[in-house]
């Protein structure tokens, strides 16, 4: 199911669109400034054309106002124009001779002039019964006209300018239209090429640009995922200082402040479950504790009180017999001792008045330290110990007393520990609960005694338990811790040891 989700949102991810869209404004607008160059280029460089065939009338204009046109300045200069427009320039008489010409053909410009003078005169009949053909004026003064004149037999036009100057004299101004159009056409092919190459390219650039700016956002998405999933170590390392950092920041602190707030909420919910069976069995208990307690220091007290009331009655004389029998009185009183500091603890327990304060905890290190202080009772009892090495894991739960529980279980297989002398210690993960596991060889329990062994005061092997000054208490107090947390705990026979477990949450 997360995984589909995954994958529908990279089918749809911000990098694609970004990139879609981008490409798609891109080829909108190439396509948009190559209609408007169809459109209206041709008529922009008619009109910039136009502008130039003014521009050279006036010039002429005025070199006859000043008096410099027949300098051989102005000579230059209207060449200069012809060749920087690429324009034809005519100026005749009033007796049809060339005063001034600038361009490659004077005598077919001279036929022009002399036509467009005739045909105006004539009028529009003989116009049209000529090589000529005249299209709409496109200005017209005084003493000049502007027109796009078409020639029927080379089937090219041209822009023209004639009419006489101040001084009388007539001038045509004529430039190729067929240049501007096939100018217009390369720049149109240009502009294509141009467009789907810078298209490709800014598409492929704006893919990198976005794929990096969506990188940081698929990683904070990362970090929402595990944390929904109560999942709070992982932190957003980004080291940008755009808006994603900012974003990034705020999710590290809530990732923290979430966890602080699941450790309470767990902490409270413990409490709460462990307050509901508090008044119910609290009576139970302290019945069961007395008659426990009243058993259990029976014998100890008698076996004291037997060894005093020989030392007052003097039945031995001799120092070493009285120093045997103070031994024995103090072995037992030690033994009391003990005894009622378990007791004590395991009625903590199990009245609830021992707090239990869940936290998150590395478990591999509270075992390796429990491992570690009980290294000399194995070496000892010349028992190997066996542990795979395991990356940290994670749980939830009060961590002094799950070493307490931890520390039960490994004295109580060191104690039992017999056959190849072999403790293994693992673990196993599923369903985000983790089982500790301590296994001993040695004897398997009996079966009719599974069932008892975590009452209290209640021994398999009353001679063993005895002999390494065992209470009974050890697996009671485990008992009472794990149903403290509300978690599992348990034992499996096997046909060459003995394996006690107990599980605690990973989330």
């Amino acid at each position: 199911m997360i995984q589909s989700k995954k994958e529908k949102i990279i089918r749809h991810s911000i990098s694609r669109k970004f990139t879609y869209i981008f490409i798609l404004l891109m080829a909108g607008t190439i396509l948009l400034c190559w209609f408007l160059n169809i459109t209206f280029l041709e008529r922009f460089y008619i009109q910039d054309k136009q502008n130039a065939l003014l521009n050279a009338y006036d010039f002429i204009n005025s070199a006859v106002e000043n008096e410099t046109f027949d300098t051989e300045e102005f000579g230059i200069e209207l060449q200069g124009l012809s060749a920087r427009y690429n324009m034809d320039v005519l100026i005749l008489d009033v007796d049809s001779r060339t005063l001034k010409y600038a361009g490659v053909d004077p005598e077919t410009t001279r036929i022009h002039l002399w036509d467009n003078l005739f045909l105006q005169e004539k009028g529009t009949k003989e116009e049209e019964q000529h090589e000529f053909q005249r299209k709409r004026p496109l200005v017209e003064a005084d003493n000049y006209r502007i027109e796009i004149v078409s020639d029927r037999i080379l089937k090219n036009e041209n822009l023209e300018m004639w009419g006489v100057l101040e001084n009388g004299n007539y001038f045509l101004i004529r430039t190729a239209l067929e240049s501007i159009r096939d100018s217009v056409r390369l720049a149109n092919i240009f502009l294509g090429y141009i467009g789907v190459i810078a298209a490709i390219a800014s598409g492929i650039i704006i893919w990198i640009v976005s794929k990096k700016i969506t990188k940081p956002i698929l990683q904070l998405a990362n970090i929402s995922e595990r944390m929904a999933h109560l999942d709070f170590d992982v932190r957003y390392a980004g080291k940008d200082t755009n808006e994603i950092a900012l974003l990034g920041e705020n999710i590290n602190k809530m990732s923290e402040a979430l966890e602080q707030t699941i450790s309470e909420l767990k902490t409270a919910n413990n409490e709460l479950q462990k307050d509901i069976q508090r008044k119910i069995e609290i009576d139970v208990m302290r019945t069961e504790f007395l008659s426990n307690v009243s058993h259990e220091l029976k014998t100890p007290i008698a076996i004291i009180q037997g060894y005093a009331e020989g030392l007052q009655e003097g039945i031995s004389e001799d120092e070493e017999s009285r120093n045997l029998y103070c031994s024995v009185i103090c072995d037992e009183a030690a033994k009391m001792n003990t005894l009622v500091q378990k007791l004590l603890t395991l009625n903590q327990l199990e009245f609830g008045n021992e707090p239990i304060n869940m936290e998150r905890f590395d478990l591999i290190t509270l075992v390796k330290n429990q491992v570690q202080s009980a290294d000399i009772l194995l070496r000892q009892n010349d028992i190997k110990l066996q542990m795979q090495e395991y990356t940290p894991i994670y749980v939830w739960g009060d961590e002094f007393k799950v070493a307490e529980v931890f520390s039960n279980y490994l004295s109580n297989a060191i104690h039992h520990c017999a056959g190849d002398k072999i403790i293994d210690i693992r673990f196993e993960e599923r369903d985000g609960i983790v089982r500790t596991i301590c296994f001993n060889t040695g004897a398997p329990i009996p079966e009719e005694s599974i069932s008892h062994i975590w009452e209290k005061f209640y021994k398999v092997d009353k001679a063993r338990t005895r002999e390494y000054g065992g209470s009974g208490i050890g697996l009671s107090i485990v008992k009472a811790i794990m149903e403290s947390m509300n978690q599992a705990y348990g034992v499996e026979n096997y046909t060459n040891g003995v394996a006690f477990w107990f599980e605690l949450e990973m989330q």
